[in-house]
């Protein structure tokens, strides 16, 4: 994986899948052993959106590895608010740097930005398109609370906009995992994700209610609808707060279930499910470090 960007969960393969999730768990067993990994490495962080996990869980990955990032800030104290082109930033952030990592609200923006630069680049996210590292961490939630074989997961939430959807719905057909998703019809799956899917021979099936499919779920996935992606803001208001799940809810669940969440939440999961054994969103939040040292390890020519 040295040099490779990684701008699509299209491009994992099962056994990229494995490398990946296997690293980070030994990492995560040992993290100490680790540490000096890349102490003269330097990743540059470019986010034209707002994000706290990604970002955070980034620097911490590649301070953990020894190396430190240097960040663009905000689009506001950048050249960006002058005018500055995409592909000029990275062009020139490219030359400071090892590495980088980049979150843009345009859909297909990192695509365009790793035809610019020679070092690595990871997509973390354009617009309502992907977001692969959050696949995989995602991916490695799943492994260690359901695993992989016989798996049955329930998608709910914001499936048109949501692009946390779109890369774990192409990641879990590596898997053959049964894939359930529910939404309101004006936020089910975007053609061209549904196509793919069926063209990879995903097993799926869409449902505007969750309580027809809860009691078969290994995992409930519940995502955020997003007010920010929206063209139309009464669009959004027809849709807030249809889709909330409480600890009552979960009554209905398999006991080993796993709810899982890419956060931030609003109202999606009340509070009191924290407190039941089904919550792991928290854990998985946590599994974003492990899981991108492992990514950056690999990507940046580690021993493996």
């Amino acid at each position: 994986m040295r040099h490779d960007h990684i701008i699509s969960a299209k491009q994992l393969s099962r056994g990229d899948i494995e490398t990946v999730l296997d690293h980070a768990a030994d990492i995560a067993a040992d993290p100490g052993a680790f540490a000096d990994r890349h102490s003269d490495t330097l990743l540059g962080m470019l986010f034209f959106e707002p994000s706290t996990r990604t970002k955070m869980s980034f620097t911490t990955a590649m301070k953990r590895l020894g190396g430190d990032i240097v960040d663009m800030g905000s689009v506001e104290s950048s050249s960006v608010k002058k005018g500055e082109s995409l592909a000029d930033t990275v062009r020139v952030v490219e030359g400071y740097t090892d590495a980088l990592v980049l979150r843009h609200p345009m859909e297909g923006s990192a695509k365009m930005a790793s035809e610019f630069v020679d070092v690595p680049l990871v997509n973390a996210g354009d617009g309502a398109g992907q977001h692969p590292t959050q696949t995989l961490l995602d991916l490695y939630t799943i492994r260690e609370n359901a695993g992989f074989e016989d798996l049955t997961i329930g998608i709910m939430g914001d499936l048109k906009y949501g692009r946390t959807v779109h890369s774990l719905a192409h990641a879990l057909t590596t898997v053959d995992a049964r894939q359930h998703f529910i939404s309101p019809e004006s936020l089910q799956l975007p053609r061209s994700v549904r196509y793919d899917l069926h063209e990879a021979g995903a097993g799926i099936r869409e449902h505007t209610e969750l309580d027809e499919i809860l009691p078969e779920l290994d995992v409930l996935y519940v995502t955020r609808i997003q007010a920010e992606r929206f063209p139309d803001e009464s669009e959004y208001r027809e849709v807030a707060g249809q889709y909330q799940i409480d600890a009552a809810t979960l009554e209905a669940a398999k006991d080993d279930m796993t709810v899982m969440h890419p956060l931030p939440r609003v109202d999606e999961i009340a509070h009191d499910v924290d407190e039941t054994t089904h919550a792991q969103y928290f854990q998985q939040a946590h599994n974003g470090v492990p899981v991108r040292m492992a990514l950056l390890d690999l990507m940046l020519g580690g021993d493996q």
